[in-house]
C-alpha cells in the first residue's frame, strides 16, 4: 500500500473505514517515532500523532498521489505538527518562567493566628479532595495570579475547559468548606 491512488471523481484518498485504518497500521509507527523523537515525550507523541491522521482525514481531498507517497504526505503534516508542538511547549515555559517571576501572593499579619492556621489546615484539606486539574487551574488563578486565558495558555488547555475546572473546583471548595462549618464559605 505504498500508493493510495485518486478516486476519478472523488477525494484523492478514499473516505472508507479499511482504507484509513491500513493507512494507520502501515504508517502510524513512522509517525508516532517521528513525533517521540522530535518531542522526546511519548505522550506528547501520541498527541501529535493523533492530530496527524485527524487533519489527513480532514484533508485527504488535498493529497496528490503524483507529489509523492503516502508516507511523504503523513511526514510533511507531522513535521507541522511537531513544530506547532514545539511553538506551544515554548510558549508554555515562557509563561511559566513569567508566573515564577511574581512575587508570591503575601499573607496578612496574621499568619500566626491560630484561626488563620486552622483556616489553612481546611483549606488544604479541602484542596486535596479536588481534581489534578482543577487543583492546578485554582493554583493558577489564586496563587500565580493568572487570567483564565492566560491558564489556557499555560496548560494548553481550551479556555471553557479551563473556565469549567474553576468553576466546578470553587463549588467543591465551598461544599467541602461549609461540610467542615466554615462560615463564609
Amino acid at each position: 500500500m505504498d500508493r493510495i491512488p485518486a478516486v476519478p471523481d472523488g477525494p484523492a484518498l478514499p473516505a472508507d473505514d479499511a482504507t484509513w485504518s491500513a493507512l494507520h497500521r502501515q504508517w502510524g509507527g513512522l509517525v508516532h517515532g517521528l513525533a517521540h523523537q522530535a518531542l522526546g515525550d511519548a505522550r506528547e507523541a501520541e498527541d501529535v500523532a493523533q492530530q496527524v491522521f485527524a487533519d489527513a482525514w480532514r484533508g485527504r481531498r488535498g493529497y496528490v498521489p503524483e507529489r509523492g507517497t503516502p508516507a511523504a504526505w503523513l511526514v510533511g503534516i507531522t513535521r507541522r505538527k511537531v513544530a506547532d508542538a514545539l511553538a506551544t511547549r515554548a510558549r508554555r515555559a515562557r509563561l511559566a518562567a513569567l508566573a515564577g517571576e511574581q512575587s508570591p501572593v503575601q499573607g496578612g499579619g496574621d499568619a500566626g493566628e491560630p484561626e488563620s492556621a486552622l483556616d489553612r489546615l481546611l483549606v488544604g484539606r479541602a484542596l486535596r479532595q479536588l481534581s489534578t486539574a482543577q487543583r492546578q487551574v485554582l493554583h493558577l488563578a489564586y496563587y500565580e495570579d493568572l487570567t483564565q486565558t492566560q491558564i489556557a495558555q499555560v496548560t494548553g488547555w481550551p479556555l471553557g475547559t479551563v473556565k469549567s475546572h474553576t468553576r466546578r473546583g470553587l463549588d467543591h471548595l465551598r461544599r467541602c468548606l461549609a461540610a467542615e462549618g466554615v462560615g463564609a464559605a
